[in-house]
């Protein structure tokens, strides 16, 4: 409980929380205020629960707990009825478990209960749902969840991806340039092929032969796919015989007579089922149609309509229950024998609507599963596998998938090396471009001051005129008569290294013979000096490791001293400011008790009770004349809107006077505005 403790005062006090707990002051919580933390820690992994426990009864908040703790798949290892006491009631024991385990998997809880706001279907009821509108729109809501689903799946895919934006923006670029440059180097060795003889008859065989490399690989290809299909039709065809085994040892033993009653036994059930069970079905549904059409097409019905309807009710009980009676009198025994029958004839019917029913499950039941392992085989063969793997070949493939795995995160963690590298590269270039650009602005600037603007570029250009022209000489220059001549001068070349190192072969041998024999020597020295060096290394980290130690020890003990040396010096500091302080103030000279901490603290203190009193009456004051300074403003405020009123009044008489369409009229010695 001690470390569950810890943990949580912990992790309250870090951020978002930031709540100055310690061990003690967390441990006597009251139970209002304990709630309260789990509620502002489930707030923040949901902020739906974010309110204060005060404004809700204890049974909304322990409900709400436990429907919020139930999507988060928490597991109590109490009881659940006690757990439910626990909760309500803010045990410790019950509480600081599920704090621990909320903090633990914040961010795993934090995802789920945003996904639980929308795949937490609404529970609708039955009868509700019979309703068309209710029916399409719940349907409507289902295809919802299932396309925020596959929404959701696709944005975590691609926020695991490690791609963005601007680097697939970067990447085009990139390819762009990559383009241009391709297809300048293309039309370069286009003008170099030009001078070559035959040109074209070579270009059409490197053709040919790009074209039979490409159509290799084709047939490589369908050559595996064929593989492929080979192998998934052997393994079909190995279940296939499995299933013809299963079935001959199903029927081993099994004789004709035996297998007509099963058939007669599953005839039976289905007659039953098509003969009984399933025209009760339609008729029960078809006269619940009519029910609900005649209550569509009944208008809405007043009291008085309700009430005739209950008084046929109650006059129909009253002649059923007559009936019953004059029944029971007449004790006919005929009926007597026949109501035995007609019980056991109802208990078997029962029976048989239970037993249907049961079979009915078992068939939904069969048929669920029998499509989730179609959909598990699916998968399967989409993964490039029907078989299903078992013991000790699961484990081998669990263990080829961890080092996959485990490749593949190295692989990853390079790749992001290299996109930092390249992402450093790319603000180098850039910056070395704007600074080109800088460089580039100023000469320009410079050859306009100088007269002779254009300069730069026309000797670039010039340059690179020359630079082609000499290439186009080297192409000219380079005919097949040079690669004739270099092709005999290698040959006799090649010749003469034989020649001159035929005698130097023969007197390698005999030297071979002889290196081989020092190198067993040598083996056999290096075996025994490894291992002598493997004792002697052995020895000497021994000696490290202890001189390691005690290297330690004295920095250890130097440390403390030096420690223990600055604590007795502050000491010794505090003891002669005690001593000053208690000098200044038993000392009788009244300059010498002004210096003690004691006067100057207590004549501060004075300043500021002197200072807070005047505030305090200045506050009174500004009390006591806040409400005729408010009331004097109002009236201000009241003024100047009846001067603005009377101004817009003025400039509006004078328009209309000018367009004549207001007449003047004097009443009780006043002018006033007709309209």
């Amino acid at each position: 409980m001690s470390e569950q403790l810890k943990y949580i005062v912990d992790q309250l006090n870090k951020e978002p929380f930031n709540r100055n707990y310690n061990l003690i002051s967390f441990d006597s919580l009251e139970t209002l205020h304990l709630l309260q933390v789990l509620n502002d820690v489930l707030a923040e992994i949901n902020p739906q629960h974010k309110l204060d426990i005060r404004e809700e009864s204890a049974d909304q908040t322990a409900l709400r707990m436990l429907n919020e703790l139930k999507i988060l798949k928490y597991k109590p290892s109490e009881d659940p009825s006690t757990f439910r006491k626990g909760l309500v009631s803010a045990e410790k024991p019950v509480i600081y478990p599920i704090l621990v385990w909320l903090f633990q998997k914040r961010t795993e809880l934090k995802k789920r209960a945003y996904l639980a706001r929308f795949l937490v279907k609404l529970e609708v009821p039955p009868d509700i749902l019979q309703d068309e509108q209710v029916a399409d729109a719940y349907a409507q809501y289902e295809e919802l969840v299932e396309s925020f689903k596959v929404l959701h799946k696709e944005s975590e895919n691609l926020k695991t991806s490690g791609f963005s934006a601007s680097e697939i923006r970067k990447d085009i670029d990139q390819m762009i340039e990559e383009k241009d440059q391709i297809s300048k180097r293309i039309a370069r060795l286009k003008k170099r092929v030009e001078t070559v003889p035959k040109h074209e008859q070579m270009l059409e065989v490197a053709r040919n032969f790009r074209k039979e490399q490409e159509k290799q690989q084709e047939l490589l290809q369908q050559k595996q796919e064929q593989r492929n299909q080979l192998h998934h039709s052997e393994q079909k065809l190995q279940r296939m015989s499995k299933q013809v085994q299963d079935l001959k040892q199903s029927t081993v033993g099994a004789t004709a007579e035996g297998l007509v009653k099963k058939l007669e036994e599953e005839n039976e059930v289905n007659k039953y089922l098509c003969d009984e069970k399933i025209p009760k079905e339609i008729e029960n549904m078809q006269a619940a149609c009519i029910n609900l059409e005649n209550v569509m097409n009944v208008p809405a019905m007043g009291q008085s309509d309700l009430d005739e309807i209950h008084e046929k009710i109650n006059v129909l009980n009253a002649e059923t229950n007559s009936l019953i009676e004059k029944r029971m009198m007449r004790n006919d025994p005929i009926d007597d024998k026949l109501s035995l029958f007609r019980q056991q004839a109802v208990i078997i019917a029962g029976k048989k609507e239970t037993a249907a029913e049961a079979l009915k499950e078992a068939k939904d039941e069969l048929q669920q599963v029998q499509q989730e392992l179609q959909e598990k085989q699916s998968a399967a063969k989409d993964l490039g596998s029907e078989e299903v793997l078992k013991g000790d070949d699961f484990k081998a493939f669990v263990n080829k998938l961890r080092s996959k795995s485990s490749t593949y995160k190295k692989k990853r963690q390079d790749l992001a090396e290299l996109r930092a590298e390249y992402g450093v590269l790319t603000r180098t270039e850039e910056i070395l471009k704007q600074r080109d650009e800088h460089i580039q602005q100023q000469l320009s600037l410079l050859e306009a001051k100088k007269g002779v603007s254009g300069y730069h570029d026309t000797q670039e250009e010039l340059e690179k005129v020359s630079a082609i022209k000499s290439e186009l000489d080297d192409m000219k220059g380079r005919t097949l008569d040079d690669m004739s001549e270099m092709v005999m001068k290698l040959n006799a070349s090649i010749a003469n290294k034989k020649s001159s190192l035929a005698p130097i072969i023969k007197e390698l041998r005999p030297l071979r013979e002889k290196a081989k024999e020092l190198q067993t020597e040598y083996d056999e020295k290096k075996a025994s000096y490894d291992t002598l060096n493997a004792g002697l290394e052995s020895n000497r980290s021994k000696l490290e490791q202890e001189v390691r130690v005690l290297h330690e020890e004295c920095s250890q003990e130097e440390s403390r001293y030096h420690y223990l040396n600055h604590m007795l010096k502050m000491i010794e500091l505090q003891q002669q400011r005690v001593a000053d302080e208690m000098k200044a103030y038993t000392s009788s000279d009244p300059s010498e008790r002004k210096k003690s901490f004691r006067d100057m603290y207590s004549r501060k203190i004075q300043e500021q009770e002197n200072l807070g009193k005047s505030l305090r009456e200045k506050q009174k004051s500004v009390k006591a004349s806040h409400g005729p300074s408010m009331k004097q403003m109002k009236m201000w405020q009241d003024f100047e809107l009846l001067m603005e009123c009377k101004k817009r009044c003025f400039y509006g008489t004078q328009n209309q006077e000018e367009t004549g369409q207001i007449f003047r009229s004097e009443v009780h010695g006043e002018d006033r505005l007709v309209l």
